[in-house]
């Protein structure tokens, strides 16, 4: 069981036997009566946001959270395949379910998937993939004091906004908790 006092962002919790975790918290200690704590808080499976109040010293549950390292193996246009590289068990995931995640995956690549309660709920992607772009439009000439981007595809089909003199066949690396251009990558 997690106190209040526990409560950090991030933080995965149960509630009501459904797994939440903590987007924002904030202790508030009034002038009168007892303090309490504001969380907002998000469903691990459906998305849904909610805005709980609890008073200080409320215990919530742990959920049953298991963290696996795997591997993906390939997407079949409905779902994306995952192989445990502990037990080499294949484990399914729809594409609804993995979100924008799915522009970030790639073959080969390694991620954690989150299980709860034995079935694959989410998965937790590094900070920074790799990724090929596949589609670039050329850069203006001269247009570099004022910082000018331009749009590109990737390879995963994700779409981003990098300086001018990046070109097709560049490898990028993208930053995954803000879908953004990072650096480019020499290889």
């Amino acid at each position: 069981m997690y106190s209040t006092t526990d409560f950090r962002k991030g933080l995965k919790i149960e509630i009501d036997g459904e797994p939440y975790v903590i987007i924002e918290f904030q202790h508030v200690k009034p002038g009168k009566g007892g303090a309490f704590v504001r969380t907002k808080i998000k469903h691990m499976v459906t998305g849904r946001v909610l805005d709980p109040t609890f008073r200080s010293g409320d215990k919530v549950g742990k959920p049953d959270l298991e963290s696996v390292e795997a591997q993906v193996l390939y997407a079949d246009g409905e779902d994306y395949h995952f192989m445990n590289t502990a037990t080499y068990d294949q484990i399914a995931m729809s594409v609804e379910s993995l979100g924008d995640a799915v522009h970030f995956l790639k073959e080969q690549m390694t991620v954690d998937l989150l299980i709860y309660n034995g079935a694959p709920i989410n998965i937790e992607l590094p900070n920074f993939v790799e990724l090929l772009v596949t589609q670039a439009d050329p850069g203006l000439k001269g247009d570099t004091a004022s910082g000018a981007q331009k749009p590109v595809t990737m390879e995963t089909g994700l779409q981003v906004n990098v300086p001018l003199f990046i070109n097709e066949g560049d490898i990028l690396k993208i930053d995954t908790r803000s879908s953004s251009y990072s650096e480019k990558v020499n290889k």
